[in-house]
């Protein structure tokens, strides 16, 4: 019974350790993307105060919908699609022409690689 117990414990403590390293991992590609995204771009320091209150402002929100558990994962989609869709229209209220259509480009490569990878 106690080798039980301490299976149990040692596997729940991997499992958390692993949890929190997912997290980590989600959390430095977020990083990692948004410095991309910024250099891509070419920010100027007034675009990137306006980027960085964007991202302040719907972070919160993508994760209190990633949270809600009342939702099926297809409402938790289609919420995310459209918080996605509002952002990404406010982005483009202060980027200039050339910047939309590098933006649009950058995440047109984001959707073929995140496609390859779920077809791998």
């Amino acid at each position: 019974m106690k080798k039980f117990l301490l299976f149990l414990v040692i596997t729940a403590m991997v499992s958390t350790t692993a949890l929190a390293q997912d997290q980590k991992d989600v959390k430095q590609d977020k990083t990692e993307w948004e410095k991309k995204v910024k250099e891509e771009l070419k920010l100027t320091a007034e675009q990137t105060v306006k980027y960085d209150a964007l991202t302040a402002e719907y972070d919160p929100k993508f994760s209190a919908l990633m949270n809600d558990a009342s939702l099926t994962k297809e409402a938790q989609k289609e919420k995310k699609m459209a918080l996605k869709k509002e952002k990404e229209t406010k982005l483009m209220e202060f980027l200039t022409a050339e910047q939309q259509a590098k933006y649009k480009e950058i995440m047109d490569k984001k959707k073929k690689e995140m496609a390859a990878k779920s077809s791998s």
